[in-house]
């Protein structure tokens, strides 16, 4: 059955629509879960199904990686495996086709590194926590972001970048030297113990986007990074319309069922999103 978008969630989202503002969506883990994707902080995620008893508060650091750098790929490695299998799924297609709709007043922020949202075809998009198939140099010796070598991204998809005692293979280890300058390649996503900056992670664009938005969708995250909450802050300050659309409370959908001119969908986004565009759809054609 497909999901039935409330009326009164409908009228504020024409009411956002109107007057020629931008439309900004915030994603995160939640809207992967449906193209089987664990989200990091459910039972069976990537924050709690570690090996090794370790979190990732512990490994998705600079400083774990310059002390164990095969240890640390090999995990994002795996997760990049998980992630080369996964197709997007309804609320990708559902982005892409509203990014269609709005054009250049539609910017997309997502915290997936899982690089979904690309191969489901949106284009104005900030990957503000990375791209698990990009790399840089730890060095920063001046390559910039590269490509994911071909050849790791082989053996992750047939589980052989990894020893059982964790270390790399030996085709994923020359392969992750830097073509600069031999030092190690890392993974080009933002560590725990790294802040964002608007080169690299579109920090400051991204707060842009929020200013000059008059609707805000919120769509499977749990708020627990600074980035995000500073959009919501930032969308808050303008008087934007924000629909929090996650099958969990969460503190956005608390906020958003505080506000006047906000509301919280309680369904997983795969089904809130296509009802939401549909929507979307409906008001551009009585608009045209």
């Amino acid at each position: 059955m497909s999901y039935e978008l409330p009326s009164d969630a409908a009228a504020l989202l024409r009411e956002g629509l109107e007057g020629g503002r931008g439309v900004v969506a915030l994603t995160g883990a939640g809207v992967s879960a449906a193209s089987g994707i664990p989200t990091f902080r459910g039972p069976r995620g990537h924050w709690t199904d570690l090996t090794g008893g370790r979190t990732p508060q512990e490994l998705a650091t600079l400083e774990a990686f310059q002390r164990e750098p095969e240890v640390v790929w090999a995990w994002y490695l795996e997760r990049l495996a998980s992630c080369r299998w996964a197709r997007p799924n309804a609320a990708h297609h559902a982005l892409v086709e509203l990014e269609g709709l709005l054009g250049p007043r539609f910017r997309l922020i997502t915290q997936n590194v899982d690089g979904l949202h690309g191969r489901a075809g949106s284009e104005r998009v900030f990957e503000v926590h990375g791209n698990l198939e990009r790399c840089r140099c730890v060095e920063d010796c001046g390559v910039g972001l590269l490509a994911l070598p071909a050849r790791l991204v082989a053996l992750a998809e047939v589980d052989a970048v990894a020893s059982a005692d964790g270390d790399l293979a030996a085709g994923a280890r020359e392969a992750l030297s830097c073509p600069g300058c031999g030092a190690w390649l890392r993974p080009h996503v933002l560590w725990f113990d790294e802040v964002y900056d608007e080169e690299r992670f579109r920090f400051t664009s991204s707060l842009a986007a929020a200013s000059g938005a008059g609707l805000l969708l919120v769509i499977g995250t749990s708020g627990a990074t600074t980035l995000p909450q500073l959009v919501v802050r930032e969308a808050l300050r303008v008087d934007a319309v924000v629909l929090d659309c996650n099958p969990e409370d969460n503190p956005f959908g608390e906020i958003a069922e505080r506000i006047p001119r906000g509301m919280a969908l309680r369904a997983p986004s795969d089904e809130v999103l296509p009802a939401l565009v549909a929507e979307a759809r409906r008001a551009a054609g009585r608009r045209g």
